[in-house]
C-alpha cells in the first residue's frame, strides 16, 4: 500500500504568521493563518483538511460496503464538520459531524443507516480519530 505525504511551511509568529501546505502528489495546495484557523476568517485550516479526508474516506468505505452487499450506490455525498475547541489543556478537535446522503436503488432508509454506521466505524480516517474525537452521523437516502 502507498504512503501518502504532504508538507507545510509556517513563517513568522503564531498570530502574525502565515502558512502554506501542499499535497505530495501536487494535486492541491493552500494557505492558512491564525485567523483562518481560530477566528473564522475566510480560507482553509488543518481541521478543514481533516474534514475533507474524513468525508472522502467515509464515502468510499460506504460505497464499498454497499457494493459488497449487492446494492451498489449511484452516488454518495458526505459532508464532514470538524469542531476545534479550546479546552483547559489547549485547543483540541472534539467532534466530527458526518452527514451522508446516498442514491441507492432498492435500499430502504434503515439499511442505509446501518451501512453508513458500519462505514463510519471501519474507514481508515475514522479509525485514526477513534478514541480522540466524538463522531455524529446523520445518514439519509435521496
Amino acid at each position: 500500500m502507498p504512503t501518502s505525504s504532504a508538507s507545510a511551511l509556517w513563517k513568522g509568529g503564531l498570530k502574525g504568521g502565515t502558512g502554506e501546505f501542499s499535497a505530495g502528489s501536487g494535486t492541491f495546495a493552500g494557505a492558512y493563518s491564525f485567523p483562518t484557523r481560530f477566528e473564522g476568517a475566510a480560507g482553509t485550516n488543518p481541521e478543514e483538511l481533516i474534514a475533507a479526508a474524513h468525508a472522502a474516506c467515509l464515502s468510499m468505505a460506504l460505497a464499498a460496503g454497499l457494493e459488497r452487499a449487492g446494492t451498489p450506490p449511484e452516488s454518495i455525498t458526505t459532508n464532514a464538520h470538524c469542531t476545534l475547541e479550546k479546552l483547559e489543556e489547549g485547543f483540541r478537535i472534539t467532534r466530527m459531524r458526518l452527514v451522508v446522503q446516498g442514491k441507492v436503488p432498492g435500499m430502504d432508509g434503515t439499511a442505509f443507516q446501518e451501512a453508513a454506521d458500519a462505514a463510519k466505524n471501519g474507514c481508515p480516517v475514522s479509525n485514526a480519530l477513534k478514541g480522540n474525537v466524538e463522531f455524529e452521523l446523520e445518514a439519509a437516502l435521496l
